[in-house]
Parts: C-alpha cells; structure tokens; sequence
C-alpha cells in the first residue's frame, strides 16, 4: 500500500507564509518524483511545483521566487514553502508522488489534499 498524506495548510493572511508537507507511506516502491497541485473551484488542476529523485525543482511561472519544495528523502517526504502569499493562491493543493512499484512500473498517488486560504 501506497499512501500520502498532506498537511500544513490553513488560514494566512496575504503576505504571510505557510509550510505544506506531504509523506508518503508504503513498501516496495522508489521515489521518482514529488510535486503539488492546486485546485480552485471549477478549475483545472495546476502544477505548482515538482521535485525529482535527484532534487531538480520545477514552479509554475506563478509561484517562481515565492514557492520552495525540498524533499526528505529518509522521511519520503517533501514539503513545499509557500511564501508572499497572495489571494490567487487560494486553491486546494494535492501533493502527489510518482513512484516505481515492483512490476508494475511508474504509478501516481495522490495526498487528500490541504486547503489554503489567503484574506486580504
């Protein structure tokens, strides 16, 4: 079993901070990459940022100097900062993980998702 769980999201006002994480629990896979997406109401799932196995980092044009995603690879788990918040980052954001499963290949799990709230 293959599991992520989420955490770290809340209420901030625009301009503060806030610190996602996101674990991932199991046996007899391999990390290949983390990231996070966000979700408004009616909207697509937008990638916000991605980290693989070897630490390379991807943001969205939008969240570029304000998001920072590191990873724990003892912990299997990854978090992201989310620094000079502002109203249009209040989204749902699910972290995912692809991972490597014995004999089944490349597979995606996704976390139940944290909500973030930005008040201006």
């Amino acid at each position: 079993q293959v599991q992520l769980v989420e955490s770290g999201g809340g209420l901030v006002q625009a301009g503060g901070s806030l610190r996602l994480s996101c674990a991932v629990s199991g046996s007899d896979f391999e990390f290949r990459s983390m990231g996070w997406y966000r979700q408004g109401t009616g909207q697509a799932r937008e990638l916000v940022a991605h980290i693989s196995r070897d630490g390379t980092e991807n943001y969205a044009a939008a969240v570029k100097g304000r998001f920072t995603i590191s990873k724990d690879n003892a912990k299997n788990t990854v978090f992201m900062i989310l620094n000079s918040l502002q109203p249009d980052d209040a989204d749902h954001y699910y972290c995912y993980a692809d991972v490597e499963i014995e004999w089944r290949g490349v597979h995606r799990f996704w976390g139940q998702g944290t909500q973030v709230t930005v008040s201006s």
